[in-house]
């Protein structure tokens, strides 16, 4: 028998075809502090009213401009692990603070108030966030809180019915060591200490699709701590490596013109199924 495959449907229903046909470009997004020449990226996850989680991220990157959906790289992983905890598999819709990849260390936290880019932020979580089943938002690092923040400002009634874990970004440890010169493993002891003081609260605001396991993190990631991207998250047809752990897409270019126009995607090794050449 055929393999039945299961992928989004995309954004045929309302209020997502409205907000789809209708998303800002360089007007709202300044070319000099975002990748809008790699186009928009919307979400991730379920838009059919049967999420119970929202993740509120910061913005797409490589492996994201490649797939068209948000979080599926390394750090998407991390948190499709965080959610399995708490036993939630695919009852989920994942946002971001930005539409497109920033450009530059201090882009995101340059336009962190800009009315017109969080305007159109609102209508998404508003669409994801009112009247819905929703009762837990994870807010990914300070910008994402930010911007949870300013969200909840508008919808107070509706803010202060959902449970709110503020967590650091998924790659925090990486971004962190790099910035401080602290070792690698001090930042991610740090950052899996964060994620276990708000992981039992979530998961009593949630309620689980399957059993939860709420065994704290170590101080180092282990192999069961990233979990891959459900087939039903990806556009039709998309690769299975796509949602492998191995990275597969990377930013290349001798200098930064070219680094900024290329993306090079490479099969991962243990994807190679093809015969010997």
């Amino acid at each position: 028998m055929a393999v039945v495959h299961q992928s989004c449907v995309g954004y045929g229903a309302e209020p997502f075809a409205s907000l789809v046909a209708d998303y800002p470009g360089d007007e709202v997004y300044p070319s000099a502090d975002f990748r809008t020449e790699w186009g928009p990226v919307f979400h991730r996850g379920r838009l059919d009213g049967s999420a119970r989680v929202l993740v509120l991220g910061q913005d797409p990157a490589t492996h994201e401009a490649i797939s068209r959906r948000i979080l599926v790289g390394e750090a998407g992983q991390r948190v499709q692990g965080l959610l399995a905890k708490i036993g939630v598999h695919t009852a989920y819709a994942m946002v971001n603070v930005y539409l497109y990849s920033v450009f530059g260390q201090a882009a995101g936290s340059r336009h962190a108030k800009d009315a017109a880019i969080a305007a159109y932020r609102h209508r998404w979580l508003d669409a994801l966030l009112v009247g819905t089943e929703v009762t837990a938002v994870v807010a990914l690092g300070d910008l994402a809180a930010t911007a949870y923040a300013a969200w909840a400002r508008t919808q107070p009634a509706t803010a202060g019915s959902l449970h709110l874990a503020a967590i650091r970004h998924p790659t925090y440890a990486e971004g962190f060591a790099r910035a401080s010169g602290k070792p690698l493993a001090e930042t991610t002891a740090s950052q899996l200490a964060n994620w276990n003081d708000h992981l039992g609260d979530l998961a009593a605001h949630v309620t689980p699709e399957g059993p939860t396991d709420l065994t704290p993190y170590a101080a180092t990631w282990g192999p069961t701590d990233l979990a891959p991207i459900p087939e039903v998250d990806l556009p039709p047809g998309a690769p299975a490596w796509w949602r492998d752990v191995d990275a597969w897409a990377t930013r290349t270019g001798d200098d930064k013109q070219t680094k900024r126009a290329t993306i090079s995607v490479v099969v991962p090794k243990g994807a190679r199924t093809w015969p010997a050449l």
